[in-house]
């Protein structure tokens, strides 16, 4: 089920950012040859007037073919020529390019306001003006790898029902349990077993042991966790478009930052595949998300939908940022590429993307074991 529902969503993300692709072509008088749906080997296309919509047996994603996109001697100079997207002119060759990105945004929006009127997760202190968050829990937001708290079952998303010291009758019982509280009964009490009732999924109970142990950080005891109240943020239609843009420009600024520091350590050499997540590891995320519920799902979906946005966007051959740098250079220059050159780079470029891939896909596979 994890992966069905995982495919589901890459080919709709996927889907979503060639239509990009293939509407403002269309639009500019680009004739584009085929949309696939899913990646070859093909298993049948219907032909509507010059592109083929094909479907194909890998259900991965999309592909769009353009004509001229790929400069060639009968694109460039052929009987159908003008409709080649080489010959178009600089702007609105950029604007199909970035087509694709801008849709992944305009996902990320729909489903993040989709959300938010179903009634999204919303840390207490970030919630709407003029708005009350309801079914206020404290939720575990991240466990500490071989800490007491993963070695205890718990993860990611948990919410803390009650905890008590047995042999102490000291207890934070329901409707109390906020993280400070928490923290300092932590602190006060160490080395003591504590025992805690959280909720996982849909609304069912589970106890757990743990210890806690003194933090080499901190220097104070602890189990691993890192907590936040956590409310439902349930907002009428139009305020709810209105804070899911808000809440996509917040991500956007995150999902940069990330990335910009991850890119700065692999160039500084500290850079490491634990913080990155490829296909498989984001078959167990969807897991987790359809547990806890629909809203957590299309959350995920919309934080897929920022980060291959922001990814395709990279000045790196093959990606679309990689074609606009490209055509900034021809722009700067006054004359085109030469063809060879950039379809060159773009099939290397492509390439590296599969190894990459692969390399990450295989870590995640370890990860497992």
């Amino acid at each position: 089920m994890n992966i069905l529902i995982f495919v589901i969503i890459l080919l709709v993300l996927v889907l979503v950012h060639e239509f990009g692709h293939f509407f403002t072509a269309k639009k500019f008088g680009i004739r584009v040859d085929e949309f696939g749906f899913g990646f070859p080997p093909k298993l049948f296309g219907i032909k509507k007037g010059e592109t083929e919509y094909t479907f194909n047996l890998l259900p991965i994603g999309g592909f769009v073919k353009i004509f001229g996109e790929n400069p060639d001697e009968e694109n460039t100079n052929g009987p159908d020529s003008k409709r080649s997207f080489v010959n178009k002119p600089k702007w609105k060759q950029a604007i199909v390019l970035f087509a694709g990105v801008f849709m992944n945004f305009m996902l990320a929006w729909f489903l993040f306001s989709i959300g938010f009127m179903s009634g999204l997760p919303t840390s207490v202190g970030s919630e709407p003006w003029g708005y009350e968050l309801s079914d206020v829990n404290t939720v575990i937001v991240s466990v500490l790898p071989d800490s007491p708290a993963e070695k205890a079952g718990l993860k990611s998303g948990d919410k803390i029902f009650s905890m008590y010291y047995p042999h102490q009758s000291i207890g934070i019982s329901p409707g109390s349990t906020s993280p400070v509280l928490i923290k300092d009964a932590i602190i006060r009490n160490p080395n003591q077993e504590i025992v805690i009732t959280y909720i996982r999924g849909k609304n069912q109970l589970y106890k757990t042991k743990v210890i806690p142990v003194v933090s080499s950080t901190s220097g104070k005891p602890s189990i691993g966790i890192a907590m936040d109240q956590i409310g439902t943020a349930k907002l009428p239609f139009f305020t709810a478009f209105k804070e899911g843009m808000a809440l996509t420009l917040f991500v956007t600024k995150g999902t940069v930052l990330g990335l910009y520091g991850l890119i700065l350590d692999s160039i500084q050499g500290k850079g490491s595949f634990d913080s990155v997540t490829g296909p498989i590891g984001m078959v167990g995320i969807v897991g987790d998300a359809y547990e806890f519920g629909f809203v957590y799902l299309l959350s995920f979906a919309a934080l897929i939908s920022i980060n291959l946005a922001i990814i395709n966007l990279l000045p790196f051959p093959a990606l679309d940022g990689g074609r606009l740098f490209f055509l900034l250079i021809e722009k700067i220059k006054g004359s085109r590429m030469n063809p060879k050159f950039t379809n060159m780079a773009n099939m290397i470029g492509f390439v590296l993307l599969i190894i990459l891939m692969l390399v990450v896909t295989y870590h995640d596979v370890v990860k497992l074991f």
